[in-house]
């Protein structure tokens, strides 16, 4: 049983279906731990705002994700929506979560934005 969940109404698709189900590798990642799948997802240029409103980058992200910092339990994607520029998507949502935050358990949703490129007919 994953520990990441769609929720919406709206029908997708295959294309969108696509993106979404990346996004979902993605948060499953991040409720794992999971920071060999992580590393394989996740750009070099990404960069991580979280609930303080704190710009990280990929380093920073996976490190606080190592060392117990961020412990994501749960992740709900809110009515998501997905838009095609040629090679390239855009997939917005809110997206309920719920961790530990330097051991306190925190829950809250947050407006995100998730930007992929399709490299040898992949969405990375």
């Amino acid at each position: 049983m994953s520990n990441v969940a769609v929720s919406t109404n709206k029908t997708f698709s295959q294309a969108d279906e696509e993106i979404i189900s990346r996004f979902v590798e993605f948060l499953e990642a991040l409720v794992e731990g999971d920071l060999e799948k992580l590393d394989e997802i996740v750009l070099e240029e990404f960069e991580f705002k979280g609930i303080s409103g704190k710009s990280q980058s990929k380093e920073e992200f996976l490190s606080e994700i190592d060392n117990g910092t961020l412990d994501y339990s749960t992740s709900e994607i809110l009515d998501p929506t997905v838009l095609f520029d040629g090679d390239t998507a855009s997939l917005m949502a809110n997206v309920r979560i719920t961790a530990k935050l330097r051991e306190m358990d925190r829950r809250w949703i947050s407006n995100s934005a998730a930007n992929f490129q399709k490299i040898d007919d992949e969405w990375c």
